[in-house]
């Protein structure tokens, strides 16, 4: 209950930061808290069953998602970069997917690279990225309409005839042959062919908001790079989880194996006479235990299979076994300053918060430019007469000048928003570059810690089993008794754990450094391996 009191917390300080952060932040924040739910409910042996750690895990991610959930007069570009779409964010598209359609008979071989793939394809974020560009794309479109021509063409016929008000109106007038005239009036016919075009030949705001619309058209593609970089992450992580519940599977088999054998020799020992009942009990329950633990792993499998399907859209029901195991392999990490370097040039996050940025400067200019005059033409042409064979042209052209002389504070209005949004986008800019900083100076911390957790956890693995094989000697010669086994038994079992969560951090920390340097999903394959 105190981890579980602890997860509440954490998943509070979650929700307190989150509604600094953009929309990708908001993800990784819940990702990075639902792994360390997991990871407590892994190092803690098992004790914090699956009913208690999957709803925990739920609240920290929703939590962390609804702190920020709110509809801003900006689009949500990657880590709090604006725009002008007023997007609200109010779900975690990341963890969903769009099942890629109907499930096969056979059992699907999937690959590292497959799984990528899938999720790059199907994953909910993505789609909904790449939809949300398409949306940006529009809108520049429609800010471009505004500066080139409008032509409209149509052609009418009718019939019309005069009221008799009209008659009557014009004969209380001194009109000369006015009896001529009405016997000409209605019915008859109205026939119109023509076209008209007008053109804005001056309008600085217009051109200014032509510019910002395509800067946050650029920054809209650049956020679909990055969350393209969010989504290899995540799917990355699940298929790694798969990986690690396997291993956790094959080390609880083998420590059944070893309690079983335990079980049995105690067995034999007491029916020889040369063991008390107590060995016999004390084995049994270790047995159990492990048989427990066996279970438990085989239903963690089961759903981190589940959870990969989901994140990457495979077809539901669809049966798939993995394909790569990705043993460990070391990677020599580039220096502090070059990674930054790479960092600040590939982070597409930070690309696009700069495009905002210059978006938000071009409407301040717009805004601003409100007090500059307009200047637009107008003209048409058209054919007119009673039938088509008898049209006569008509053509009027025009041209204004339009200055603002007054406007009630509107203009002065605008220009304050711009400001402030300006101001926005700018300290979100460098609050970006502070962030891949941080990102990766934690990612290098946490590679090389994970390598030297892989290289001390190993040897404990080679300590544990001789300490084992030891202590079972013992306890045949009848040196010992069998809690020295069993103590052996669970100290072997908490190395293998140990080892095993060592080698899906250090595989985990180089997926995390490529997210770090902007290239996980263009360059995973260097830094983490699978075909």
């Amino acid at each position: 209950m105190n981890d579980a009191a602890s997860m509440v917390v954490g998943a509070g300080n979650a929700a307190l930061i989150a509604p600094r952060l953009g929309l990708i932040w908001r993800i990784e924040v819940g990702v990075v808290a639902l792994g360390v739910v997991m990871e407590r409910r892994r190092r803690t042996r098992f004790h914090l069953p699956w009913s208690m750690a999957v709803p925990i895990g739920l609240l920290v991610i929703c939590l962390a998602i609804s702190g920020g959930a709110q509809t801003t007069a900006a689009y949500n570009f990657s880590r709090g970069s604006g725009g002008n779409l007023g997007v609200p964010v109010t779900s975690f598209p990341i963890l969903g997917s769009v099942p890629s359609g109907p499930a096969k008979d056979e059992v699907l071989a999937l690959t590292f690279r497959d799984a990528i793939n899938l999720a790059l394809r199907y994953n909910l974020g993505s789609i909904e990225r790449g939809e949300d560009m398409r949306i940006t794309r529009g809108q520049r479109l429609l800010a471009m309409s505004t500066l080139l021509p409008q032509v409209n063409a149509g052609v009418s016929e009718g019939v019309e005839k005069s009221s008799p008000a009209i008659l009557r109106y014009l004969s209380s007038l001194d009109v000369p042959d006015f009896p001529k005239i009405a016997n000409a009036i209605g019915p008859y016919g109205s026939s119109k062919i023509g076209a008209s075009v007008s053109q804005t030949l001056f309008n600085l705001p217009s051109i200014l908001r032509f510019r910002a619309a395509r800067n946050v058209d650029q920054a809209a593609q650049l956020s679909y790079q990055d969350i393209l970089d969010v989504v290899t992450l995540v799917a990355g992580n699940a298929y790694l989880r798969v990986i690690e519940s396997s291993s956790r599977i094959e080390a609880a088999q083998a420590q059944v194996r070893n309690a079983q054998a335990l079980y049995n020799q105690a067995v034999d020992e007491l029916e020889a006479g040369t063991a008390p009942r107590i060995d016999v009990t004390r084995t049994e329950v270790q047995l159990h235990m492990e048989q427990y633990n066996l279970s438990v792993a085989r239903n963690d499998f089961a759903i981190a299979k589940l959870t990969l399907g989901r994140v990457i859209g495979l077809p539901r029901g669809q049966e798939f076994e993995i394909a790569d195991q990705l043993p460990y392999a070391d990677l020599e990490p580039p220096s502090l300053e070059a990674a930054l370097k790479t960092a600040y040039q590939s982070r597409s996050d930070l690309q696009a918060a700069i495009r905002v940025m210059k978006g938000a400067e071009q409407t301040l200019s717009a805004a601003r430019g409100e007090r500059y005059p307009v200047l637009a033409a107008y003209g048409s042409y058209t054919e007119l007469a009673t039938t088509f064979a008898h049209l006569h042209p008509n053509f009027d052209v025009v041209a204004g000048l339009s200055v603002p002389v007054f406007t009630g504070g509107r203009i002065k209005g605008d220009i304050t928003q711009a400001e402030g949004v300006l101001r926005q986008r700018k300290a979100e800019a460098e609050n970006i570059r502070g962030q891949i900083d941080y990102d990766v100076r934690t990612a290098l911390l946490n590679l090389s810690a994970a390598r030297e957790q892989v290289d001390v956890t190993r040897r404990n693995v080679v300590l544990a089993n001789e300490n084992l094989d030891r202590s079972r000697e013992r306890f045949t010669s009848g040196v010992t008794d069998s809690v020295e086994v069993v103590q052996a038994e669970q100290s072997l079992a908490n190395a293998n754990d140990q080892f095993i969560t060592s080698v899906y951090d250090h595989s985990l920390a180089k997926l995390a450094l490529a997210r770090a340097l902007g290239v996980a999903h263009t360059s995973y394959n260097q830094y983490l391996g699978g075909r």
